[in-house]
């Protein structure tokens, strides 16, 4: 198992400049993270002089990118919208390629009030496997999320409902894509299977998002071990299946890096107390 760490809380202060991601990236050596995570909006651009500057200081502090995020919106009901999302996907595809990330997260999209579902799962399907050759190609792994809310969005993600999630990682099961599971998102859509969810899917989970929420059938992020995410349960059903991917802390505490490094230490001895 490797730990990674997407610091949400450090995001503003990132994005804005106060931040260098040389910075966040000492400070995840200095937390013995294996990696780091970032999201794609926190790259400035794709000119080759940033992306060269962006892979020396990675280098010079020794640390490598794991994932970062994106948010394709593949259930926009509008045909010529889901043309224009996928070449935003081609782009990040591209830009996570230049940077060296192991995997790009990618969503379904969002819970328009106009898509149906079965288009929204049809649409979500053929648009993330057309996605999946050009990732192949260019060394990134795609890993689709069930996923809940990002600030970008104005509706909840289509397949936040268990089901959904389950059928669109069911269309996408033969491609290179796998699954990057979030711990909170099952209980964000107001239900308390979890465990049962991850093991539908467990051969295709590359990467967990470790998250937490403080109240059910709500986006309501909390400090990693101090919500209703049953974290024991988890990481024992990951051990169980001798699962050897990325812990991926998705962590949004809003307790500034004391409460960072809280949480890597919170991960790490539910990872070793897990039965």
């Amino acid at each position: 198992m490797k730990m990674s760490c997407l610091s949400v809380t450090l995001f503003p202060a990132i994005i804005s400049g106060q931040m260098t991601i040389k910075e966040y990236a000492r400070l995840c050596k200095d937390m013995k993270l294996d990696a780091l995570d970032l999201g794609l909006v926190q790259l400035k651009n794709h000119t080759p002089k940033y992306i060269a500057q962006v892979k020396a200081e990675l280098a010079e502090v020794g640390m490598q990118i794991a994932m970062v995020t994106t948010y394709p919106d593949f259930t926009h009901p509008d045909a010529r919208r889901r043309r224009i999302e996928m070449e935003f996907l081609r782009h990040d595809i591209a830009l996570a390629s230049a940077v060296n990330a192991k995997f790009l997260r990618v969503t379904a999209g969002q819970a328009h009030p106009q898509t149906s579902r079965h288009d929204g799962v049809a649409w979500a399907i053929k648009n993330l496997r057309a996605a999946a050759p050009l990732a192949d190609e260019l060394g990134v792994t795609l890993v689709f999320e069930n996923h809940s809310k990002p600030g970008a969005w104005d509706f909840m993600d289509f397949c936040n409902p268990p089901d959904i999630f389950l059928e669109i990682a069911e269309g996408v099961r033969d491609t290179s894509i796998g699954i990057n599971f979030d711990t909170a998102n099952i209980l964000v859509a107001g239900e308390d299977r979890t465990v049962e969810v991850l093991e539908r899917v467990i051969d295709k989970v590359l990467t967990i998002h470790v998250a937490d929420i403080g109240t059910k059938g709500k986006m309501d992020p909390v400090q990693l071990g101090t919500g209703l995410v049953p974290f024991a349960d988890i990481f024992t059903c990951l051990k169980k299946h001798k699962w050897d991917g990325w812990l991926c802390l998705e962590e949004w505490g809003n307790n500034g890096i004391p409460g960072i490094r809280d949480a890597v230490a919170f991960v790490r001895k539910s990872w070793r107390e897990a039965t």
